[in-house]
């Protein structure tokens, strides 16, 4: 435990503190967290073994109470009422920031219409980790948590922010590692062979490592490993430099891809279209009759 008493001497006031924790290097934990987690009344956590080992850890012997995805509802409810009545209450999560694809939201939420303080207490996150060290554009991004698990889903959500005509941005996404080999093969699809990513895997941990470059180089890099393991964050360079896919071919061209490489009807192809250039289906289908007609 580091030796901050002056930190100590500090006097923790009443209100819902969400804190961050390591998303895996014990030495990224703020003084400021430990000081809170110390103080707090109670700690709200995902997993209350996951938060005894930190606690552990820094000799800290604040009680813990679960709070989890399954009983947000109840529990924020009871945590509110604490509140109320002027507790201090430190949410964690089992790494990162609370809230950030991680519960959280609901008690922030219901503690804010509440009246009661809710002051953040920054600490590491996965995503802002993996931006700053991509290498990829950081002015303007955009973090979309996890993509779905089904293949069409996560290409139809793929394809639709590729059809966002004002998306000049550096896409955040976690995914997990089973399904990173599925998903970079749907992000060339969409981008194209030539667009640039990132993967950014086992961030602060023992064997973090990034693999930058092109979709094609960084798929086949991980495919010929024997197995892709440990959490990771996967970027995008979504710019309108990059283009997607489909840039500079005609919407009859395209349509015939798209039945030829996916197996479906001109008319679902057409509203696969239409998304992935940010057009409405009727759009797409009049500029489809005016290249037939130009034929």
């Amino acid at each position: 435990m580091p030796d901050v008493p002056l930190a100590r001497q500090k006097t923790l006031g009443p209100g819902l503190y969400l804190v961050g924790t390591p998303i895996g290097n014990l030495e990224d934990i703020t003084l400021r967290a430990l000081r809170v987690l110390e103080q707090a009344d109670a700690i709200a956590c995902e997993d209350t073994r996951e938060t005894q080992k930190l606690l552990n850890h820094f000799s800290i012997k604040t009680a813990l109470v679960s709070y989890h995805a399954h009983n947000e509802q109840e529990r924020a409810a009871t945590l509110v009422e604490e509140l109320k009545q002027g507790k201090r209450i430190a949410l964690v999560t089992d790494a990162g920031m609370p809230g950030i694809s991680d519960p959280g939201v609901r008690l922030a939420h219901e503690a804010i219409l509440a009246g009661v303080a809710v002051i953040p207490v920054p600490g590491a996150n996965a995503a802002l980790s993996a931006l700053v060290g991509s290498g990829l554009a950081t002015e303007s991004f955009l973090f979309k948590g996890f993509l779905p698990s089904k293949a069409g889903e996560r290409r139809s959500a793929l394809e639709s922010l590729a059809g966002l005509k004002k998306l000049d941005a550096t896409l955040i996404f976690y995914e997990a590692p089973h399904r990173i080999l599925e998903t970079l093969g749907d992000v060339e699809a969409v981008w194209g062979a030539a667009c640039r990513v990132v993967v950014a895997r086992e961030l602060t941990k023992l064997h973090e490592e990034f693999l930058r470059g092109t979709v094609v180089a960084v798929r086949a890099d991980l495919a010929g490993r024997d197995r892709v393991r440990g959490e990771i964050t996967l970027l995008i360079e979504a710019s309108r430099d990059a283009g997607v896919g489909s840039a500079g071919q005609t919407i009859s061209a395209r349509l015939l891809e798209l039945q030829a490489t996916d197996g479906i009807d001109e008319k679902e192809a057409l509203k696969r279209v239409a998304r992935e250039r940010g057009m409405g289906k009727s759009d797409a289908y009049r500029e489809l009759q005016r290249e037939r007609a130009k034929r």
